[in-house]
């Protein structure tokens, strides 16, 4: 159960209402059963000037050179990391979708090392994991990463990784609840 009581639109102040207005237009992230918001945009809601940043961030890291497959790659593990149930149900179907092998998905949630098919994929799961683990990255691999997205994408990388570590530490914080029917991934 959620932490914080969902909010309805017709509870908030014309800031946050302006808010709740301009995410929704952007991203169907509206609950189908209620009038609130899913994810942690609820939480983002409640603090507007904040909110309104953070859901920036959010459009930036969703809009990057970084082709689609390997951002949602990237979003799994550090769903898989910080073990944010609500962000890996969210980000893994929109992976396999994009050509993720489902048993690399399925690898990265049991917390095990993907056989890759790709090297795209190998590079950006071991610039993520090694970033997310070990707080640094090897030499050989930031060269690997360099090589496949660029400085640029490098950087966008981070920003993306560090968005969703943000959005997974909000979710696990909040202790946002999957939409009803679905069940944890990991045991509490």
């Amino acid at each position: 159960m959620t932490r914080l009581r969902p909010l309805t639109r017709t509870e908030l102040s014309g800031n946050q209402a302006t808010l709740w207005d301009d995410i929704t237009q952007s991203r169907a992230v509206a609950s189908p059963e209620s009038d609130t918001l899913m994810g942690p945009y609820d939480a983002f809601v409640r603090v507007p000037d904040l909110g309104r940043h953070m859901w920036s961030w959010g459009a930036h890291v969703r809009s990057t050179s970084i082709e689609p497959r390997l951002s949602e790659l990237a979003i799994c593990i550090v769903g898989a990391q910080w073990r944010s149930d609500f962000e890996f149900w969210a980000h893994a179907p929109k992976a396999i979708d994009l050509g993720i092998d489902p048993a690399v998905v399925d690898a990265i949630r049991d917390g095990r090392t993907p056989a890759f098919d790709r090297d795209d994929e190998h590079v950006v799961h071991a610039v993520t994991s090694q970033l997310l683990a070990q707080h640094r990255v090897h030499d050989a691999t930031y060269a690997d990463g360099v090589a496949l997205l660029g400085e640029t994408g490098m950087i966008e990388l981070c920003a993306v990784i560090g968005y969703y570590c943000f959005i997974s530490m909000t979710l696990n914080l909040f202790e946002v609840a999957l939409p009803a029917g679905e069940e944890p991934i990991w045991p509490r």
